[in-house]
């Protein structure tokens, strides 16, 4: 197979106020459940902080604080959907903005339970938060989140 574009993806690896935990995002797409990172693909004429503040407000519902540039993808990933798409994922730790009384608290819905939808549609999307000490490289769909998450738990 011939590579024929580049498809860049920019990721939030949002921490909890203890940064004892990272928000994991359940997904349904096309009716098929994936288990990743918020975040989602750059557009054209955006930079990448501006992608990433824009898939927080998209997915999130809310503004992130950007930490720092955790990594990006060091080897070849061919995308799973679009044939000939090169996939190159940026990743950044972040954390909530805080509130009126100094706590970095989510707006929005968080469930301890996997794929816990609301209701389930074509495009559903559930968070949880998931302690670095139980995340499980194997329960991440996508090989460069897998990589990430090795990572994470040399760190932490």
């Amino acid at each position: 197979m011939s590579i024929v574009r580049f498809n860049i993806r920019v990721y939030i690896l949002l921490l909890d106020e203890s940064k004892t935990r990272v928000l994991l995002s359940d997904e349904i797409i096309g009716g098929k459940y994936f288990t990743k990172f918020p975040g989602g693909g750059l557009e054209y004429g955006e930079g990448i902080i501006d992608c990433l503040h824009r898939e927080a407000l998209e997915e999130l519902g809310q503004e992130v604080e950007v930490a720092r540039h955790f990594y990006t993808t060091e080897f070849l990933q061919i995308s799973r959907f679009i044939p000939g798409d090169q996939i190159v994922s940026v990743y950044y730790e972040c954390c909530l903005p805080k509130n009126t009384d100094g706590r970095r608290l989510p707006s929005f819905r968080v469930t301890n339970k996997k794929f816990d939808f609301v209701e389930v549609k074509e495009r559903e999307e559930s968070f949880r938060w998931q302690t670095f000490k139980k995340l499980n490289k194997e329960e991440m769909s996508f090989p460069i989140d897998r990589e990430v998450v090795s990572r994470l738990k040399k760190g932490n």
